[in-house]
């Protein structure tokens, strides 16, 4: 097969981009994410229809976050989007006159990895994307696992803790609310709440109290040694680490791939995470260690992985 589009629902942007059987994208085409459901397909549409004028398209694939059924058609539950048993497949296809395949945004990220990103070479992967949540993906024997009903891989909501903290899911604990965004957000300013002397450069690039400390404050302060964001990083990379090692007394893989915003912070969060992958994983001492990488397509892995998703049929 040859070119296919993939595309990539935002929280405020919908992108469709042609991508080439090396995984390359040739054209993209962004339009803003409307606020109702039916709007979204129309503007999934719209961005198809515009950025195929100058190809040859043979298939689309669409990542949607949310629970997708087992026969990659129906966006079975949207958190962000309302939409609920929403036959995606079948109205995008009536529009666009294309094969349309619809995949967990998650899963779409995990297999651009796999395909043409840092999973390279590897054919057991698990993939986490640390960004507001925590989202994930399986391949295992060079073949994305989707469980029976299409929605495996939903690592973020395992419950860590129990009874512990609330979480959008409506259940307590999850480990989404102890390694992401938010998490790493609310570490910070627990912080600097407690000890606002080592805060300083923190509380400086924000409006000075820790209400207004957001991600980019911590990264740059973290960056600059602020110990309140230095800590904060490495409290949400032990919930991280530990959480990977529990994954692989599950899976074995031979790599764990750290995607998503958080792990755009590069060695400052990964090294700790590796620090505690080692620490917690069950026999590490007498077994071999999955490497915890980098992932490589930032955000361009979902996009890439739905048109290639797409390209497999």
């Amino acid at each position: 097969m040859g070119l296919t589009i993939g595309v990539d629902i935002g929280g405020t942007k919908i992108a469709a981009g042609v991508v080439d059987e090396e995984g390359t994208i040739l054209e993209t085409y962004k339009v803003p994410t409307p606020p109702t459901a039916d709007g979204v397909t129309e503007a999934i549409c719209a961005a198809v229809s515009e950025v195929s004028t100058n190809h040859t398209i043979e298939a689309v694939g669409i990542g949607a976050a949310g629970y997708v059924d087992d026969k990659r058609a129906t966006v079975l539950f949207a958190p962000n989007i309302n939409w609920r048993h929403e036959p995606l497949k079948d109205k995008v296809e009536q529009r666009i006159g294309l094969p349309v395949v619809v995949e967990n945004d998650a899963n779409c990220a995990a297999w651009g990895e796999y395909r043409f990103g840092a999973g390279q070479g590897h054919e057991d992967v698990i993939c986490i994307t640390l960004g507001t949540g925590l989202g994930g993906g399986i391949i295992i024997g060079n073949k994305l696992r989707r469980g029976r009903f299409g929605v495996a891989a939903e690592f973020g909501h395992i419950r860590v803790v129990p009874d512990g903290l609330l979480c959008g899911c409506g259940s307590q604990g999850c480990w989404e609310q102890y390694a992401s965004g938010r998490a790493l957000v609310r570490y910070a300013k627990q912080r600097a709440n407690a000890t606002p002397e080592n805060a300083a450069v923190l509380l400086a690039l924000g409006d000075g109290t820790p209400d207004g400390i957001e991600g980019k404050h911590i990264s740059e302060a973290a960056r600059a040694g602020d110990l309140v964001a230095v800590d904060a990083f490495r409290e949400l990379a032990r919930w991280a680490g530990a959480g990977l090692a529990d994954l692989a007394s599950l899976f074995d893989p031979s790599a764990f791939i750290v995607g998503g915003g958080v792990s755009d912070e590069g060695d400052l969060v990964l090294d700790p995470i590796r620090k505690s992958f080692k620490r917690w994983l069950v026999g590490g001492a007498w077994r071999p260690h999955a490497q915890v990488l980098a992932a490589q397509l930032g955000g361009k892995a979902g996009l890439v992985g739905a048109a290639d998703l797409a390209r497999q049929g």
